[in-house]
């Protein structure tokens, strides 16, 4: 799967239903009967949707830890917490659980994210906050993330 693209706001329904949006359909029309993961992130409260492929492919990866070390276990449980399998309904919304609306303080207005292989849905007021508190910073993180990546010769 390529790279997800784009920054949506939607409105999610007093039962937390919302409808994924068309661009992400259209980015995910393969993916969309194999349907999703709905998880907790672990860096913030908001929660990420994989496609089932992508969300199986990172879970083989998960499995290849010691079992008989305590903190594996530990990370393992922490990592499955709250996952639960999402698909979309006939008119195209996905249910965010109420364990996660609780977790990720989710109200009405909401932002879906794309993050690489995944969406992140967050609330809007969340979101802002943690684009407005992150943007000071990202000159240096981009440095100290990017800024070793020596370019392929001929490029």
């Amino acid at each position: 799967m390529d790279s997800l693209f784009g920054v949506y706001e939607c409105s999610a329904d007093a039962k937390g239903r919302v409808m994924l949006p068309v661009a992400f359909k259209k980015q995910l029309a393969k993916q969309l009967k194999g349907g999703f993961v709905m998880k907790r992130s672990i860096f913030s409260k908001s929660l990420e949707l994989y496609p089932m492929a992508t969300w199986n492919e990172m879970v083989k990866e998960v499995n290849k830890l010691n079992k008989f070390v305590k903190k594996n276990v530990e990370f393992i449980r922490m990592f499955n917490y709250g996952v639960v399998p999402v698909e979309l309904d006939v008119s195209g919304r996905l249910l965010i659980s109420k364990d996660l609306i609780t977790f990720s303080g989710i109200n009405k207005n909401i932002v879906m994210a794309a993050a690489g292989d995944r969406i992140e849905i967050w609330d809007t007021k969340a979101y802002e906050k943690f684009i407005n508190d992150s943007t000071q910073d990202f000159e240096k993180l981009a440095e100290d993330v990017m800024g070793g990546i020596q370019p392929t010769p001929g490029e």
